[in-house]
């Protein structure tokens, strides 16, 4: 019989080799693997670390001055996807009472300082349709109703609608109506109405006067108005009430128009025609202004580049105000058919 190979020759001899734990643990760490182990407890910090630093976040974002047990998505009635600091500047005045939006769409903007002189050209940054005295009497009775609606009201907020809109100024059309409605009328100073006046800087057109006003009614109250009415020319009622209205949706019983034209029958003449066939068709045909031609009057009324901050403020909006239907997709007046805030009213 053979020797095995294991018996034959000269037996080896071997010697242990104590390594020490520190040599032990290196070879540990980068023995083979998938994922050496030396990777795997990297990533672990790692994970640990981002772990904490979203809960230290987090946490943070609940610290408010008042309200450190409020979730962010209710702090001062707003949803919030992220910490406080930002709402702790604005003041909550009591406007658990407003229901009632009323709306003054902006048209032109007034530069002058002494409200006698209200009705000159030369005070108003305006088109040339625009100028003449008529005209000019007829916007400034635009905000005077608008205002003695709000002191009508003691459940209105009257929201000046209109943004930044010529080159020649910094000022928006909005603000310059609040300044001539508080200049020309002292009583308008009043702290009983003027807490509910405020504006709406970021509109464009009528269309979005409209619907800007309701996310500036939800983003001033913190919550969305249950009636609107709107104070703007007679000659664009029907814009308003049978377009801009549908649009959105908004409850026919729940919107009242009112109408003041200037005080000249061949200005108004002129003005309704001009209207037809450059507001209300164009309208009729693109209903939510997102296209060529409404597309670029609103981009030839942003000199500035201005964007508004409702996608944050009035969050349940969002889709409506990116809402643009194209032909593909059935047509450029197909409506929105999102849910909305106001669905459930009847």
């Amino acid at each position: 019989m053979l020797p095995s190979p294991a018996t034959s020759g000269k037996r080896r001899s071997f010697r242990r080799v104590d390594i020490g734990p520190q040599r032990n643990f290196s070879k540990l760490l980068l023995s083979r693997s998938r994922f050496t182990n030396l990777g795997l407890i990297l990533l672990t910090l790692l994970t640990l670390f981002s772990l904490y630093h979203n809960l230290r976040f987090w946490f943070s974002s609940y610290a408010t001055n008042g309200d450190s047990c409020l979730p962010p998505k209710t702090v001062h009635g707003y949803s919030v996807k992220f910490g406080s600091a930002l709402w702790a500047t604005i003041p909550r005045p009591r406007t658990a009472e407003l229901n009632h939006l009323v709306i003054v769409p902006g048209h032109a903007i007034w530069t002058g300082h002494d409200p006698k002189k209200r009705l000159d050209d030369s005070e108003w940054i305006l088109e040339p349709y625009q100028k003449g005295r008529a005209r000019l009497e007829a916007l400034y009775h635009h905000i005077q109703r608008g205002v003695d609606i709000g002191r009508e009201d003691d459940h209105a907020l009257v929201v000046f609608s209109g943004g930044q809109t010529r080159l020649q100024s910094t000022m928006t059309e909005a603000q310059s109506y609040l300044r001539l409605a508080l200049s020309s009328d002292p009583t308008y100073s009043s702290k009983d109405i003027s807490a509910r006046l405020t504006t709406e800087d970021y509109a464009l057109d009528s269309f979005q006067n409209l619907l800007f006003s309701i996310a500036r009614f939800k983003e001033y109250t913190g919550r969305y108005p249950e009636r609107i009415s709107v104070v703007g020319y007679e000659f664009k009622r029907a814009r308003f009430e049978t377009l801009h209205r549908k649009a959105i949706r908004w409850p026919e019983d729940k919107f009242e128009y009112y109408g003041v034209d200037p005080d000249d029958v061949e200005h108004v003449r002129i003005a309704t025609e001009g209207e037809r066939e450059n507001g209300f068709l164009p309208y009729t045909k693109d209903l939510y202004g997102c296209h060529a031609g409404l597309l670029d009057k609103r981009q030839h009324r942003n000199p500035f580049r201005r964007f508004h901050s409702y996608y944050l403020s009035a969050p349940e909006l969002s889709q409506l105000l990116d809402w643009c239907p194209s032909s593909q997709s059935g047509g450029k007046t197909t409506l929105f058919f999102e849910q909305l805030p106001w669905d459930h009213r009847t």
